[in-house]
């Protein structure tokens, strides 16, 4: 399923790639399609035998501080976060005049309130169709997939949460090659139904302790950032 001409880089049993900008990974990603998988720092600590697979048949890139750290720490000093939530508009803004888009994901007011902003901040945009993010059996996944081979898009998002989002666009990656995305909440974001950290704190990569100081009882999670940087520092990565 991979189609990146850059060698990742091994943290943890998981391969990240390490771009150095979105133009860089869009370059190596652009024309064969492939599956892009946002790793983070929860992602590594926490792999499993089915998340690192998951994510090595593909193309893991960093969508967190943390990935960005472990990649630093290897010797890749040009690397950068890139997050999902900010990416997929990249792709949208670069490629919305020429490449064709199918969406999944959401509730069905936030996939319909998603469409609305899209079409009206990327005028002509070509959205060949969507759907909400609850598909409840094996007959409503089958009616979508004969949908994306019958539409043909060349971009499809998917937010539905790991490592489900995943799964599913391997499914539809066996019968259409496109370049696919996984977005986990990024439509809530989007549409603002979930406020993002001020730029400022996003900027200085401080989005978990903007996250944390809103919403205190999220210590118990985040804890795993610093047992992840301890274990930076021991090399143990």
């Amino acid at each position: 399923m991979k189609s990146c001409n850059i060698r990742p880089c091994i943290v943890n049993g998981i391969n990240v790639y390490p771009f150095v900008n979105s133009d860089d990974l869009l370059h190596n990603f652009e024309a064969k399609g492939g599956i892009l998988v946002a790793v983070n720092a929860e992602k590594i600590l926490h792999a499993t035998d089915q998340t690192r697979d998951i994510i090595n048949r593909n193309i893991g890139y960093s969508d967190g501080i943390g990935a960005v750290w472990a990649l630093k720490s290897k010797g890749y000093k040009d690397v950068i976060k890139l997050p999902g939530c900010e990416l997929w508009l990249k792709i949208i803004s670069k490629f919305y005049k020429e490449k064709t888009f199918y969406f999944v994901g959401g509730k069905q007011e936030i996939i319909d309130a998603t469409i609305f902003k899209l079409k009206s901040e990327f005028e002509g945009i070509n959205i060949l169709n969507y759907r909400n993010g609850y598909i409840k059996s094996t007959e409503e996944k089958d009616l979508l997939i004969k949908d994306i081979i019958e539409k043909q898009p060349d971009v499809v998002f998917v937010a539905m949460g790991s490592p489900k989002q995943e799964l599913l666009m391997e499914e539809m990656m066996k019968s259409h090659s496109a370049i696919y995305q996984g977005l986990g909440g990024s439509f809530d974001v989007y549409t603002g139904n979930v406020k993002r950290a001020p730029q400022w704190w996003v900027c200085n990569n401080l989005e978990w302790a903007y996250r944390l100081i809103k919403q205190p009882s999220r210590i118990k999670r985040q804890i795993y950032l610093i047992n992840f940087l301890f274990l930076l520092l021991l090399k143990k990565f």
